[in-house]
């Protein structure tokens, strides 16, 4: 076993060590020997990889290989095919312009485990799912984006890693990926 899959859940760090309020790997994974291979943040959800194999962790982590990242987030408000196009062109954050990404509006809402703790609710705005594939992983891009055209990121699920899906694993979850 060389690569697991792991459904990192709200509030945990992409390390085994626990920091301030947030949890560590440690309290999910016994696996000694085993690396993330990339990071996911505190608060965001979904699938991280981790490896035992230091040249794969390297590949998986390593911007110049692009591997591409597949990420399901809840915004506020209901983009508009103009605010979709923006971020499928790619768009100017502070530390540059984004690379082109593929954007689309999710027909509904994924079906996805209940986040502990829930997302901030407004009576009077609604929400909308995206799915944002990126080939970049500047540090909290997606949420980031969003914000940029107008739909600050209240969920942030990455469901794929390159071919590497999180499919029905429950949060807190792994298992084999080789």
């Amino acid at each position: 076993m060389e690569l697991v899959r792991f459904n990192k859940p709200y509030g945990v760090l992409s390390q085994f060590t626990p920091e301030g309020r947030w949890q560590g790997l440690r309290d999910y994974l016994d696996l000694p020997g085993f690396y993330a291979a990339g990071r996911l943040d505190a608060d965001s959800e979904g699938l991280l990889l981790l490896t035992s194999n230091g040249a794969l962790q390297a590949h998986i982590a390593d911007p110049r290989h692009k591997m591409e990242k597949t990420y399901w987030a809840q915004v506020e408000g209901i983009p508009s095919a103009q605010a979709l196009q923006q971020l499928a062109q790619g768009v100017l954050l502070n530390d540059g312009p984004t690379r082109p990404a593929r954007a689309r509006l999710l027909p509904a809402e994924p079906p996805l485990a209940p986040r502990n703790p829930p997302i901030r609710q407004r009576q009077h705005i609604p929400t909308a799912w995206l799915e944002l594939v990126i080939r970049e992983g500047r540090n909290r891009q997606v949420r980031r984006m969003t914000a940029a055209v107008g739909h600050p990121t209240l969920r942030l699920v990455r469901v794929a890693i390159g071919p590497y899906q999180l499919g029905d694993l429950a949060p807190g979850a792994w298992a084999r990926a080789d």
